[in-house]
């Protein structure tokens, strides 16, 4: 059973930084491309960043670039979203995903999704 365990979320104040991490299980990490995803109340999930099989390819949303970074490391099953100067626009539901190979923007093309942490940024 292939699960994804999404942990860091929390409350956090304008400007400053949080760390997501997503653990893996019950699939071959290193054959799966990851992405975060992100939803707001009232609005539909939208893509944040993704990040290739080898971690070497990497695709962010242009209203994150330059505050947002992923990693994965292969070896612990594990992608990461490291969050820099936040805003209350961030806040949300984050969700990481899998999907085999190629990266993606769309959420329809994911295969397989945690369950979520929801990050509040405060004014």
């Amino acid at each position: 059973q292939v699960q994804l365990a999404e942990s860091g979320g929390g409350l956090v104040q304008a400007g400053g930084s949080l760390r997501l991490s997503c653990v893996a299980s019950g699939l071959p990490f290193s054959d799966y491309a990851m992405g975060w995803f992100r939803q707001a109340p009232g609005k539909e999930r939208e893509f944040v960043a993704t990040i290739s099989w080898s971690g070497g390819r990497t695709y962010y949303a242009d209203s994150v670039k330059g505050r947002l970074t992923i990693s994965r490391d292969n070896a612990k099953n594990t992608v990461a979203l490291q969050m820099n100067s936040l805003n209350p626009e961030d806040t949300a539901v984050y969700y990481c995903a899998a999907r085999r190979v190629l990266i993606s923007t769309a959420p329809s093309e994911y295969t397989y999704w945690g369950q979520g942490t929801q990050v509040t940024v405060s004014s």
